[in-house]
């Protein structure tokens, strides 16, 4: 699917040459380690580049030079991915081969050079002013979690089942850490990104590999780096007691979580026939949890499940009627019993493998998509294609299902709920 070139050790560039596509889109992401400190660094720090640079010193300024590259667009973001803290920088261009004039790709790779090697410094550090703008942008982002009920509860139920662990770190940080930077400890995160983070470059478009590959090593000369990436180990969780936690917000209708545990994580071999149990289970408009526990009970306003594989949790989201709770914990108990039980029609089985396949040929309709699915599932297949994994979905039978269902335990069960008058 991508060709590989190794530019340095610990820097990879990834080559997918189509003419899929009439533009020619650039992903580069600097991976590190997740902690919360770096985290709450690497997040202001791509705000803080993709601001402004040496060469357009205002935000106005490099605005306007991407409206006259055709609108090229450019945008930087941080995010996490099982233990590693990933900043992205992306830039997608007109392919020159569509325009009377050239030259669009060029500058678009010099404008990548300017934001990475030519930061908008004053005095040798970091625009303490813009630093400070950036901090604030990101503090907001933390304290939005608060104001989304759903998405804090299902925070406090990875800080609840595991506490100190990748699975409860934000790709963003903590408040407090974010509040602890300044300008110098914020270059010392840019130079240690720049020099020892493994770094992986993505390029898709109808391009000449070989006259890229020499513009590529020409222009983002990357030292050499020793950073390895070691998988996180995913433990098995003996749960000698279900936990039960409700807390009260001011709100309105309950958010329910139901957190379980299993040992089939993402670099298991049984991981796709847990993605499908999933789909099964809560994935999808068709599954248990849907039909059952939304549609012909009422149980729930909302309900799904999601498999967060990298820490090996499965978890069920339901809203509520919060004295309803028992009852749909019950219900949704019941479903996941179905499936144990191997109570799964063969129409079930091959809906969900269908709108599977779907979802990641959809995904292929995209650059974008096609750099984000690769680089996570490279890592189990560098020769990896959606063929492949659609295969191995297709092959997964009900007594897989079953196996995978009795490998799912139940861990925990977080209540949110408004409070009592």
């Amino acid at each position: 699917m991508f060709k590989k070139v190794v530019l340095q050790k610990g820097v990879n560039l990834y080559i997918r040459k189509t003419e899929q596509f009439k533009t020619i889109t650039m992903s580069f992401k600097w991976i590190a380690e997740l902690d919360d400190k770096q985290a709450a660094h690497r997040a202001v720090l791509s705000n803080v580049l993709q601001d402004s640079n040496a060469d357009f010193p205002k935000q106005s300024e490099l605005r306007k030079a991407l409206d006259e590259l055709y609108g090229t667009v450019f945008y930087m973001d941080a995010g996490k991915r099982s233990n590693t803290h990933i900043v992205s920088l992306n830039m997608e261009c007109v392919n020159d081969e569509y325009l009377s004039t050239g030259g669009v790709f060029d500058e678009a790779l010099k404008m990548i050079q300017s934001v990475l090697f030519k930061p908008n410094f004053k005095n040798g550090s970091f625009d303490e002013a813009i630093v400070n703008r950036e901090k604030h942008t990101v503090i907001e982002r933390i304290r939005s979690i608060y104001d989304d009920k759903a998405r804090y509860a299902h925070k406090r139920m990875f800080d609840l089942m595991r506490p100190n662990n990748p699975a409860s770190v934000s790709s963003n940080g903590t408040e407090e850490e974010v509040q602890s930077i300044t300008s110098a400890t914020l270059l010392d995160t840019y130079e240690n990104m720049l020099n020892n983070d493994a770094i992986d470059i993505y390029i898709v478009g109808d391009i000449d590999e070989k006259e890229l590959t020499a513009k590529i090593k020409s222009m983002f000369d990357f030292p050499a780096r020793e950073f390895s990436r070691k998988p996180l180990e995913v433990e098995s969780v003996k749960v000698k007691e279900v936990r039960k936690v409700f807390e009260k917000q001011d709100m309105k209708q309950g958010k329910l979580q139901v957190g379980y545990s299993t040992p089939v994580s993402f670099f298991h071999p049984d991981y796709p026939k847990m993605q499908v149990t999933n789909g099964i289970l809560g994935g999808f408009a068709h599954s248990k949890l849907f039909m059952n526990v939304r549609e012909k009970e009422s149980m729930a306003y909302t309900v799904n499940s999601a498999y967060a594989a990298y820490y090996g949790v499965v978890y069920v989201m339901a809203g509520i009627d919060a004295e309803l709770e028992e009852k749909a914990v019950k219900l949704i108990g019941e479903q996941l019993d179905a499936l144990k039980n191997g109570n799964v029609d063969d129409m079930e089985l091959d809906q969900t493998v269908a709108l599977l396949s779907n979802s990641i040929r959809s995904a292929f309709d995209s650059a974008r998509g096609q750099i984000e699915v690769y680089d996570q599932y490279k890592y189990l297949d560098e020769d990896f294609t959606a063929d492949k994994l659609i295969a191995e979905w297709k092959a997964v039978s009900i007594e897989d299902i079953k196996k995978m269902a009795s490998q799912i335990n139940l861990e925990i069960i977080y209540l949110l709920s408004g409070r009592e008058a």
